[in-house]
């Protein structure tokens, strides 16, 4: 197997916080690309100072962080940016987050650095985009999912709407700058006149993105889809159900062929007889009938008895795992899911493992997340060729 890894080579400087665009960094990072995490000296990223916590040290930052470097610039300094400016003369992409003119205010912006570096890539990441009135609005990821449309239809119709119980909208957004910059990338190394460009991705596009289904039923039927546990309109019979020993399996037939094997696997072929049940198109429009049925039957058995029964007719349903069921399931530590690696601090953590998985040139935790500042002299004496003195009198006039 090539232990080299897919992007071994390509430079990056991470200028971002929090976890939308850091997210895009490290899965970047996982795939052998150098990642250099730009940090304010002192404070560095506000995610070191974000629970859970354990005796002091914030857990998710060895998962949002590994394979990564930290370089500490205050970029309101005049000498913070001309090291950044030649840092960016080096490197492949900027990854950043700032509200929109943050970067042209401190002199840092794309049109400064393509002039240095034609070939630069900037992945720009924002609550609302760099155009439109609400451009200079602060976004964050749960109110962005608001406003992408996604949250007005979680929960029960007799309930508030219910936002996700995790930060969805910024890890999907990492996915698009990851998508984004090896996007971009190929871009500029497979076209003769290929250069270096700027990506504009706002959080809320992220999300709104994967709702073609709410796009194309407003547009040609004029229905705004209100609150709805599961996948309401999509297929029946589909949802969260009960069974004798009160555990909750997630159960779904997206399509007439599974229903059939569920009807089989039920002992009700007589279902696929009957005209209401037969077709999905039926079944939606008899949905509490078909769900009622199928509720009754999952009611009657055990977890086990009806994961069984299920699995064997290859019907499409899971147990609702805790994760104290992730961390003991055979599926999740046969694929490697939860790996422990070392933390300075800590002894050893668990993270997420690295997907997906590549046959020839498989990502690989390099190393672990870094201590604040704890690759200032390194990057700068080996990429920008200052001695370890400058770097002493950079570090006690707060430039780094």
């Amino acid at each position: 197997m090539n232990k080299n890894t897919p992007l071994e080579g390509i430079k990056i400087l991470d200028v971002s916080t929090m976890i939308a665009a850091p997210y895009g960094a490290v899965l970047l990072g996982d795939f052998g690309a150098e990642v250099i995490k730009v940090e304010i000296p002192g404070k560095g990223d506000t995610l070191r100072h974000v629970g859970p916590f354990a005796d002091g040290e914030p857990l998710r930052w060895s998962g949002l962080s590994r394979n990564k470097k930290s370089l500490t610039l205050d970029l309101h300094k005049e000498e913070a940016k001309d090291i950044f400016k030649k840092l960016a003369a080096q490197v492949d992409v900027i990854i950043e987050n700032f509200r929109p003119g943050t970067l042209e205010k401190w002199d840092v912006g794309y049109d400064v650095l393509k002039e240095i570096n034609p070939r630069l890539i900037m992945i720009r990441v924002s609550g609302y985009g760099q155009t439109g009135p609400f451009k200079d609005k602060a976004g964050f990821g749960t109110p962005a999912t608001a406003f992408s449309g996604f949250t007005y239809i979680q929960g029960f119709p007799d309930r508030h709407p219910v936002s996700p119980s995790f930060s969805l909208t910024d890890y999907i957004a990492g996915i698009y700058v990851a998508f984004a910059t090896v996007t971009a990338m190929y871009y500029r190394d497979t076209h003769p006149e290929g250069t270096g460009q700027m990506v504009d991705l706002a959080l809320y596009e992220s999300v709104f993105r994967m709702l073609e289904f709410l796009v194309a039923e407003y547009d040609k039927l004029g229905k705004v889809r209100e609150r709805s546990p599961g996948l309401s309109g999509h297929s029946s019979p589909a949802g969260t159900y009960e069974t004798k020993d009160g555990h909750y399996l997630v159960l779904v037939t997206s399509t007439d062929s599974t229903f059939n094997r569920l009807a089989e696997a039920m002992n009700r072929l007589d279902l696929l007889e009957n005209e209401k049940f037969s077709v999905n198109a039926a079944r939606l429009k008899h949905n509490d009938e078909m769900d009622a049925i199928v509720s009754q039957w999952i009611a009657s058995k055990t977890r086990d008895d009806v994961l069984d029964i299920l699995d064997t007719h290859g019907v499409p349903v899971s147990p609702i795992l805790s994760i104290r069921d992730i961390f003991e399931h055979p599926q999740f530590k046969a694929r490697e899911n939860i790996v422990e690696v070392h933390h300075p601090r800590l002894g050893k953590v668990k993270v997420p493992g690295i997907i997906p998985k590549f046959e020839k040139t498989p990502g690989r935790i390099r190393h672990i997340a870094p201590d604040l500042g704890e690759h200032n002299y390194d990057i700068l004496t080996k990429m920008l060729g200052f001695t370890e003195e400058e770097c002493k009198q950079l570090e006690e006039k707060g430039v780094i």
